[in-house]
């Protein structure tokens, strides 16, 4: 084989090899949500298209469905129809999530803090200080109930008497099978993947990424893990969170005339752990699946035997 060919072919095994781990997580939560391989389909062929012309828009300042052709593979007629149609929304700008934000007014914000410089504990309505206020100024127009009510569900503040709220954590954790945490899941990882695929294209200046891993922890010693990283990276995340909103600026007019806009910059940690349970392919258990037995209900004809028992069972899957 030719030294050339060689190595765009090592790339691109190792590529598809990197999607299929990818792509496995993502087929559990398809299954979970209702979504169909066909349907999945659709969506990688209308994002593909939408971020090849974007690609070649920046380049060439035009759009051509030739060169769109020629990268995806996908007739011209079909990237005509997905570049024509109105039902593809652009892509909005990424901010924090909701409760993010409210959390984060409700451990910055002095109106909101107590004399030591803690949350204070609010009253959920109040056209003053009060949680109803809270979530009014910072949420972004989210309903004052529902924001309770999911911040109660993720454990993040705690309902007293009187109708007052006591906030808990100043990181939310979205989880459940929910809008709110689907949309996180998007949200986190498109940030993750950007954030690897960028210093994949670029040597100088990478992106902060690093991991600490080990395969053979102690099951036992798991809750005390995930408690260690719960209260160290949320004393993290805090501290990037001071230094972050420290760095906040207005746009500045440069000496070209040019307006320097407001750059997107964050940071994300996340805990991971292997389980067995939801891994694709046969299971590692030692333990067989045996199949249940099935009876199939005989019929008696004239001058037929009827099947004995042992006959009329049969074994699922059996050949």
């Amino acid at each position: 084989m030719d030294r050339d060919r060689a190595q765009p072919d090592s790339l691109k095994r190792a590529t598809e090899d990197a999607l299929k781990a990818i792509i496995d997580p993502i087929v559990n939560i398809m299954v979970d949500s209702g979504i169909t391989v066909p349907d999945f389909a659709n969506i990688v062929r209308d994002r593909a298209v939408l971020n090849a012309a974007a690609r070649f828009a920046n380049e060439t300042g035009r759009t051509s469905k030739s060169r769109i052709s020629i990268v995806t593979g996908l007739p011209r007629s079909v990237i005509a129809r997905v570049l024509g149609s109105s039902e593809l929304p652009a892509p909005g700008p990424r901010g924090q999530h909701p409760a993010r934000k409210v959390l984060d007014a409700w451990h910055r914000i002095p109106t909101f803090l107590s004399s030591d410089g803690t949350p204070a504990i609010l009253p959920i309505f109040g056209s003053r200080i009060s949680f109803e206020r809270l979530v009014n100024k910072y949420s972004g127009g989210a309903p004052v109930r529902a924001m309770l009510d999911e911040l109660t569900r993720i454990d993040a503040v705690e309902r007293l008497s009187d109708q007052r709220v006591r906030a808990k954590s100043r990181v939310p954790i979205v989880s459940g099978l929910n809008k709110s945490a689907i949309s996180a899941l998007g949200e986190r990882g498109r940030d993750l993947l950007e954030s690897l695929t960028k210093n994949l294209r670029s040597t100088s200046s990478p992106l902060f990424e690093a991991t600490a891993i080990i395969t053979d922890a102690d099951s036992e010693m798991l809750p005390l893990i995930r408690r260690e990283v719960s209260q160290q990276g949320s004393s993290f995340i805090s501290s990037i969170d001071a230094l972050l909103n420290a760095s906040r600026k207005k746009p500045r007019q440069m000496e070209s005339g040019e307006i320097r806009s407001p750059r997107r910059v964050g940071v994300t940690i996340y805990y991971f752990e292997d389980n067995d349970d939801h891994r694709t392919g046969p299971s590692n258990s030692s333990v067989p699946n045996h199949r249940t037995n099935l009876r199939r209900a005989g019929k008696r004809g004239p001058g037929k035997r009827g099947l004995s028992s042992k006959d009329k069972t049969i074994r699922v899957g059996s050949k």
